[in-house]
């Protein structure tokens, strides 16, 4: 059962998304999640927790060429796959741009674990600038500039002085790996009321049968 939110009297919808700041599935799920809550805000409150995944643990903390990695892993397949996630892109209005670097994301989690205790709001539009300028404008995810650009846009404060010392958020990253993402093995992955589970880029209309389900 669904619990109401004491100040409207509505279902209270919480949502709790493990996803990597280098998944394009993952802002593609993003945006079809925001719009699912946008046309379902009469019916539910809602509530939107962010969780660590690392597709690539090993992942360089120097940054790699980004066109130059997923070529070399994924072969003769790579310019289909392209093509495809340009058009799914395109399909959101957006750009996919496969320019720039790529490498390990800690950083990126550590501030989005960070912006959530200063509000689930914030998290959610750091989360939303982190994927547009990695998968859209061709920034480096593990840039410390790119990253306090993004909070600065959404508010996040004290993000210079959180980031500048590495052990910063690394036992919160750690646990939430734990607890969210132990048994899952791949990202977007959503879990709705603690009991309804959705993975992969789903479109507006899944989000919005999940929402009558797990609030019954």
């Amino acid at each position: 059962m669904a619990q109401s939110s004491s100040s409207t009297g509505k279902k209270l919808i919480r949502i709790d998304v493990s996803s990597d700041s280098v998944c394009p599935w993952c802002f593609v799920g993003k945006r079809n999640l925001d719009k699912a809550i946008a046309e379902s805000k009469d019916q539910y409150d809602f509530e939107v927790k962010w969780h660590p995944f690392f597709l690539d643990p090993s992942a360089p903390k120097e940054g790699v060429n980004k066109r130059e990695l997923y070529e070399g892993k994924l072969g003769s397949r790579a310019q289909g796959i392209l093509a495809r996630m340009t058009e799914i892109f395109r399909n959101i209005g957006l750009e996919y741009d496969m320019s720039g670097l790529t490498g390990n994301t800690l950083d990126s989690h550590r501030l989005i674990n960070f912006a959530g205790k200063q509000g689930l709001d914030k998290q959610h539009n750091l989360v939303e600038e982190l994927f547009l300028g990695y998968l859209t404008q061709g920034k480096y995810i593990g840039d410390r500039e790119f990253l306090l650009e993004s909070a600065r846009k959404v508010g996040v404060e004290g993000a210079a002085e959180f980031l500048e010392n590495p052990n910063n958020g690394v036992k919160e990253v750690n646990e939430e790996l734990e607890k969210y993402s132990a048994n899952i093995s791949g990202v977007p992955n959503y879990t709705i009321n603690g009991k309804l589970q959705l993975s992969g880029g789903q479109p507006p209309e899944a989000f919005m049968r999940a929402f009558q389900v797990a609030a019954k």
